[in-house]
């Protein structure tokens, strides 16, 4: 390809991930010139690690219930229109193998290299172009759409579809080149914060738990704002923090200062021998607890966290603390852990049905680069697959 050579085409995609490569393969289907760039070296590098190396395609259980946004109803039109079924249809017509994890999570039964090259052969099956290690300049407006410059020229095309991603594991590539792109152009940006991300323990908590690390819990977990889901999942220790699903869940809904609420033992009334016997001691309620704790974490919050005496009043007390452990995270593990980016662009500015910015004819953004953010379990990887197909039915 000559660098210096002016290429047009009728869309260009600026990301090769899972969002940009859904939204080609529609738009290569009605007919459309399609090129995706990427400043990577190979398409779909953050589908390659996820899910453990096996790929969380989608959850069937897949709603806009499950999306954080300021409008929590932006998502319903791209999501009812392309679904989880959408998907797993095109799974099996490639014969990838699949399973459910749990609670509507399909994972890959060998390995999420399959799904890029699912995607790859679906782009060259309608003439779509993917073009890797290029990296764009700069973007204009001009009469008839859009000029790209980049490291292999420039490129003109009628309509630009943003797939670029958020800032989440920047040592894969990622950026704020599509936030940029969308204030050039004059449109809103949602704060962007880390999300489904281990949050860091304070010094005082650090001294309490931090001998834990490595230690998990089943727990109910959920931020203690007002209105914000309960998820039952499992809790991590780690030497600087928690971790694990429960908190990743959490963490999306949590902002700094506030606290992050746990029911360490879910179902559970550890104190209900005690009181309704004649032994109470320390002994006796380290015994009831090791039945819904590990030893280690028993004797830990024992130690932090003892009743305040043997009586009734006492022990209900105690109990009612286990049940709604509270901790206040000094913050997150920050964008470098973070597996999503919340917040982005403002999805007032962009239709709910073709994610087409309404002030910018032939703009459009989809994926994680817009303010919609999935829970964990595969309901990111659908709303890739729903806002990229809805793109690609209009550019």
């Amino acid at each position: 390809m000559n660098p210096n050579e002016n290429q047009n085409v009728d869309v260009i995609v600026l990301g090769a991930g899972a969002a940009g490569l859904m939204c080609a393969i529609e738009a290569g289907k009605r007919g459309r010139r399609v090129v995706v760039l990427d400043h990577a070296e190979r398409a779909g590098k953050k589908i390659l690690i996820s899910g453990g190396g096996r790929c969380n395609f989608t959850n069937i259980y897949a709603r806009a219930e499950n999306y954080i946004s300021a409008n929590p109803h932006f998502a319903k039109s791209a999501l009812a229109r392309y679904t989880p079924q959408d998907f797993l249809a095109l799974i099996n017509k490639h014969g990838i193998a699949w399973h459910e994890k749990k609670l509507g999570q399909l994972f890959c039964d060998r390995s999420a290299t399959e799904i890029v090259n699912l995607l790859l052969t679906e782009c060259a099956a309608v003439n779509v172009r993917v073009v890797c290690g290029t990296s764009t300049d700069r973007v204009e407006r001009n009469g008839e759409g859009f000029t790209l410059a980049t490291s292999r020229g420039a490129w003109q095309a009628s309509s630009l579809v943003i797939a670029t991603g958020g800032l989440s594991i920047p040592k894969m590539g990622a950026t704020a080149f599509g936030y940029e792109i969308a204030r050039q152009f004059g449109l809103k940006i949602v704060e962007t914060r880390p999300a489904l991300v281990p949050l860091v323990f304070s010094p005082r908590d650090l001294e309490r738990w931090g001998a834990l690390a490595g230690v998990s819990a089943d727990v109910l977990a959920s931020a203690e704002a007002k209105k914000t889901p309960v998820f039952r999942e499992m809790l991590l220790f780690t030497h600087r923090g928690l971790s694990g699903p429960a908190v990743l869940q959490a963490s999306s809904y949590w902002k700094p200062g506030e606290a992050v609420r746990f029911d360490l033992a879910p179902g559970a009334r550890v104190t209900e021998s005690l009181i309704a016997g004649t032994k109470r001691d320390a002994a006796t309620l380290k015994a009831a607890l090791n039945g819904s704790l590990s030893s280690r974490l028993t004797a830990a919050y024992l130690e932090a966290l003892p009743p305040a005496g043997w009586s009734n009043v006492a022990l209900e007390e105690w109990e009612r603390g286990l049940h709604a452990w509270r901790v206040v995270p000094d913050g997150s593990e920050g964008y470098a852990k973070a597996e999503v980016t919340a917040g982005g662009v403002d999805t007032s500015e962009l239709s709910a049905s073709t994610m087409e910015a309404k002030r910018v004819p032939g703009l459009y953004f989809i994926g994680e680069v817009v303010d919609v953010t999935g829970q964990l379990g595969g309901f990111n990887f659908q709303w890739a697959w729903a806002s990229g197909a809805a793109a690609g039915s209009r550019a």
